[in-house]
C-alpha cells in the first residue's frame, strides 16, 4: 500500500484547516488501500463522496442563481451541469494537488491512480463532506466558490445539437455516456424512417433513463432521441 503524504500546502491551496485528521485521512482513502489493508466498515472516501455530492450541487446552484439572476431554468442547468460533473471535479482536485494525499493501493497507485478522473472527483466531493461535516455548509461554500467561480469565466459555448447536450447532462449528473440503438428501419432505400432508443445510465443510475425518436436518417432520429430524453427530465423544455 502506498502511504499518505504529509500535508504541507494542499490545506492551504484548498482553502480549509481541519482539526479532525481522521475525518481528513478518511476523505483522501480510496477503496483500493481498504481492499488491500483487509479492513472492513467505513475506511474509504464513498460514503464522504456521496454527500459531497450533494454540497457541492447545493452551492453551486446558489452561486448560479446569484450571478445570474436573467438566466432560464434551462440556461442554468446547462452551466450547473459542466460545473458539478467529474471532469470539471477533477481539475479542482489537480489544482489543489489532491492527488499527491490520496490512500490508494500499491497497484491502483502504479497503474494512475492518482490522476484517475474517476478518483480525483471522487475524492475532491468526498473532501468537500468532511468540510461540511467539520465546518459547516458556509466552510464549505467557501471552498466550493474558491475553486469554482472562475471556471465561470471559462464556460463553453452551448451545445449546438440535443446529442451533445445530453451527453453534457450525463457526464454532470455522473452518469455513463449515452447509448443510441436502431430499433427499426423502415421505408423505401430512397426514403427510409428510422426508429432509435437512446440510454443513459451508470453506477449512479440504477435504473436507466430511456426515450425513442424518429427520423429520415440514423443521425436524425439520434438527435430526435436526445431531444425527447432532455425533455423527459426536464433539462429542455418543449416547443410550443
Amino acid at each position: 500500500m502506498t502511504t499518505q503524504r504529509r500535508p504541507k500546502g494542499f490545506e492551504v491551496r484548498l482553502g480549509y484547516q481541519f482539526t479532525d485528521r481522521a475525518l481528513l485521512k478518511r476523505a483522501l482513502t480510496h477503496s483500493s488501500w481498504r481492499t488491500a489493508a483487509k479492513k472492513t466498515g467505513d475506511h474509504d472516501n464513498e460514503r464522504l463522496e456521496f454527500l459531497g455530492d450533494r454540497v457541492l450541487g447545493l452551492s453551486i446552484a446558489e452561486l448560479l442563481t446569484e450571478r445570474f439572476p436573467g438566466a432560464t431554468e434551462g440556461d442554468l442547468a446547462r452551466i450547473f451541469n459542466h460545473l458539478v460533473r467529474g471532469e470539471t471535479c477533477a481539475e479542482v482536485a489537480r489544482t489543489i494537488a489532491l492527488g499527491e494525499q490520496l490512500l490508494l493501493s500499491e497497484s491502483e497507485a502504479g497503474s494512475g491512480g492518482r490522476d484517475k478522473v474517476t478518483i480525483l472527483a471522487d475524492a475532491c466531493e468526498a473532501v468537500l463532506a468532511a468540510v461540511f461535516l467539520e465546518g459547516g455548509f458556509e466552510a464549505a461554500r467557501r471552498v466550493v466558490r474558491l475553486h469554482w467561480s472562475k471556471r465561470l469565466e471559462t464556460l463553453p459555448v452551448e451545445p449546438a445539437d440535443a446529442k451533445s447536450a445530453l451527453q453534457e447532462w450525463a457526464q454532470g449528473q455522473g452518469f455513463d455516456l449515452p447509448k443510441y440503438k436502431e430499433l427499426s428501419r423502415e421505408g423505401p432505400d430512397h426514403a427510409p424512417h428510422f426508429t432509435t432508443e437512446v440510454r443513459v445510465g451508470g453506477r449512479k443510475a440504477p435504473l436507466a433513463r430511456t426515450a425513442q425518436g424518429e427520423g429520415a436518417s440514423k443521425r436524425s432520429a439520434e438527435q430526435s432521441a436526445a431531444t425527447a430524453l432532455l425533455i423527459k427530465e426536464g433539462v429542455w423544455k418543449a416547443s410550443a
